[in-house]
């Protein structure tokens, strides 16, 4: 598979469309269960206030991966994601409320580079907080 978008359409500051990505307790249920990671701090409330969190939190892994889905389902090939990198500045916090909550996602082409590539640039926010920063993807388009 290769990408859909052509290199010599897009151009700096294309606005990738935004999405927005619900999370539940159940959806860090699923999640634990599929990465093996069973942290506490991502399933038990008491636990996670215990050790100082406001809340349960989102597996930072998972905000990650839900973040990258704006840039593969533009592209059209998640393999055109040659590189991705993120620092995680704030928790997702969780609450057991039957919503549970919003990870808001915009990216951007920031820069062109060689051999087809281009830089994009992520902003993931949650409850009106930067959850990722200095999240970038490097993708090889068509």
């Amino acid at each position: 598979m290769t990408a859909k978008i052509a290199y010599d359409e897009v151009e700096v500051g294309t606005e990738l469309p935004a999405q927005t990505f619900p999370v539940s307790r159940a959806t860090l249920v699923r999640y634990a269960g599929a990465s093996g990671d069973f942290n506490p701090i991502h399933w038990n409330e008491k636990f996670a206030v215990e050790v100082g969190l406001p809340d349960v939190i989102a597996h930072g892994m998972f905000t990650m991966a839900e973040a990258i889905r704006v840039v593969t389902d533009w592209a059209g090939d998640p393999a055109a994601v040659v590189e991705y990198g993120v620092r995680f500045t704030k928790p997702v916090v969780v609450p057991n409320d039957g919503t549970g909550a919003l990870i808001e996602v915009s990216a951007k082409v920031a820069a062109k580079l060689d051999d087809q590539h281009v830089r994009v640039d992520l902003t993931a926010m949650c409850a009106g907080q930067k959850v990722l920063g200095m999240s970038r993807a490097v993708v090889r388009l068509a």
